[in-house]
């Protein structure tokens, strides 16, 4: 090989293996965020103050999105923001494949102190989860959102007739106390959901698939269905 061709296959065997570390670090990114979204899972349904409410709910729920982390402030003045995951169930009453979203709030939580809170929304109706399948869902449109009813004397026979389409949860005591859900966002991680599964999926796509990615978020599907 001559001078010229060495520099050039050098030139590309460096690029080559620049690029390599970016899209699995991006990948490490997403399953890191799993992974938290796992250890919120187990942190709500240890919470005492709680009780048995979340766990009951959580059994009856069609699907639930989970932010590890919702820091108070940000890019957004006066509200909450923070990236999770939405999961729902499977046609056999198991949990399926994560899309990437984000909550944004500009009101929830505003009349306490503290940053940082663990937030799951468990969804507990068809009409509240195909809601948060459009591109930017926003509360106030024809969904009704509640603060997590607590205590052992919740059934899960009976949590879809407690009215709500979806219920909060949060590490956080308070957090939603007072507080108003219209104007809550949620979007979607397009960009997350392509690097995580390795191509372009819509978050519907992925809720509704059961074979996508079926090798993955084991720690998660593991949480939820304790």
């Amino acid at each position: 090989m001559n001078r010229r061709g060495f520099c050039l296959a050098a030139v590309v065997a460096v690029s080559v293996v620049g690029l390599a570390p970016a899209s699995v670090a991006q990948d490490s990114d997403q399953q890191e965020l799993v992974d938290r979204a796992a250890l919120t899972v187990r942190s709500l349904r240890r919470d005492k103050g709680l009780g048995q409410g979340f766990n009951n709910v959580l059994s009856a729920a069609k699907a639930v999105v989970i932010v590890p982390k919702l820091v108070k402030g940000g890019f957004i003045i006066g509200g909450e923001v923070g990236e999770g995951v939405m999961i729902a169930r499977t046609a056999d009453g198991g949990w399926g494949s994560p899309a990437f979203v984000r909550l944004a709030a500009a009101s929830i939580g505003l009349q306490i102190g503290g940053s940082v809170s663990e937030v799951a929304l468990t969804i507990m109706t068809d009409k509240g989860l195909n809601a948060m399948l459009d591109n930017q869902f926003k509360f106030g449109a024809g969904v009704e959102a509640a603060i997590g009813p607590v205590g052992a004397g919740v059934e899960a026979s009976t949590t879809t007739e407690l009215g709500a389409d979806v219920y909060a949860y949060s590490t956080s005591q308070g957090l939603f106390a007072g507080g108003s859900f219209d104007g809550t966002v949620i979007d979607q991680l397009e960009a997350d959901n392509k690097s995580y599964y390795g191509s372009e999926v819509a978050a519907r796509d992925v809720i509704f698939n059961q074979d996508l990615a079926a090798g993955r978020a084991s720690t998660l599907r593991e949480a939820l269905a304790r």
